[in-house]
């Protein structure tokens, strides 16, 4: 039974702070190239999605929606792979699929229903079943349609908006006939955010010395809907600027993952006057939506109407640096890493 090398990415300890490469290490272990019996089907893996969520998952805390990473065994995460040898009957050799799993060169995926055969399409980038065909694409599509409930018209507010969600929001927003201004954190993204996705207006929230007055000057009547992905200040100002019935979709506070005393939140009560609905949510609260997800999107993108931007780093040992550089804005769209090509 041939045997080869495993590059692993293994996760080390817990992190109190801002995630450090330290927090892994890469690892060279050994693996058969069969799947035991019973044991579910053995992937090779060809791209690794780096999310925020996983900062979580590095937290010594059980009491999320996903348990935290084990020391000392590797990362996982989502995933694009190809089935090498399976004992499960649903999975074929040579099949392509897309869920969770490890972050090391072959995965033994024994919870099987974590993963979704998908068919190749010339047309779709593989990658993309990590993106915008994955949980980043659907975490959009269920916040801003499911969440923020939009009207024509509307005034659409999204922070860290070139990012692996906020890129889509826009632009569903601005396929539902919205008027949309995105935040970003780079002269690079803002360009991208209004020339390349179809953002009415960006800034760069870094040159604004005042958020307040920057969503004053965006949005001189308020805004309707703000997708939240950064807490903190950002959320603070767009508080002081929601109109009357207001949403705002709590997806994410990218923000707050390095303080280990996180910053409260001061303008809550400007909720009350103008009704605002402020409301969080996961992705898989809505799965039974995902089919319908999956053909509006690529049904828009083929007609380009969508399009989505990649960081791609190449090779498993650059997905630690990858993973750290979420946190601090390195990543110009949604970051994943290249395992290996088909």
């Amino acid at each position: 039974m041939e045997q080869v090398e495993n590059k692993q990415v293994i996760f080390k300890r817990y992190a109190v702070e801002a995630p450090k490469e330290t927090d892994m290490e890469i690892k060279i272990g050994k693996v058969k190239l069969k799947a035991p019996k019973g044991s579910g089907f053995l992937v090779k893996n060809l791209y690794l999605s780096c999310d925020p969520y996983m900062r979580g998952r590095m937290r010594d805390f059980h009491g999320s929606y996903i348990p935290p990473f084990v020391p000392g065994q590797p990362i996982q995460g989502f995933g694009v792979a190809k089935v090498v040898d399976s004992d499960n009957p649903d999975f074929k050799p040579g099949d392509i699929v897309a869920g969770i799993t490890g972050w090391e060169e072959y995965s033994l995926i024994d919870k099987t229903w974590q993963l979704r055969k998908i068919q190749p399409d010339s047309d779709i980038p593989l990658s993309y079943h990590v993106g915008l065909l994955g949980m980043p694409g659907f975490t959009a599509y269920a916040g801003f349609y499911e969440v923020c409930s939009p009207k024509k018209g509307e005034h659409v507010f999204v922070s860290a908006a070139s990012g692996a969600v906020g890129q889509l929001v826009g632009q569903l927003a601005k396929l539902h006939g919205c008027y949309v201004v995105g935040s970003a954190g780079s002269g690079e993204k803002v360009d991208l955010l209004k020339n390349k996705m179809g953002f009415d207006e960006a800034f760069n929230y870094k040159e604004e010395t005042d958020l307040d007055a920057a969503l004053k000057r965006y949005f001189p009547e308020g805004i309707d809907i703000y997708f939240d992905n950064v807490g903190g200040p950002m959320l603070d100002a767009a508080l002081l600027n929601m109109r009357v019935h207001g949403r705002i979709a709590v997806c994410g506070m990218v923000s707050q993952h390095g303080f280990y005393d996180p910053q409260g939140i001061h303008n809550l009560s400007f909720m009350i006057p103008k009704r605002v609905r402020m409301q969080a949510f996961l992705q898989t609260d809505y799965l039974h939506k995902f089919p319908e997800f999956l053909d509006h999107v690529i049904r828009n993108y083929k007609e380009g109407k969508i399009v989505y931007v990649e960081d791609m780093n190449e090779g498993l040992e650059s997905a630690p640096a990858a993973f750290v550089g979420l946190f601090s804005g390195k990543n110009v769209g949604k970051q994943v890493v290249c395992v290996a090509q088909e």
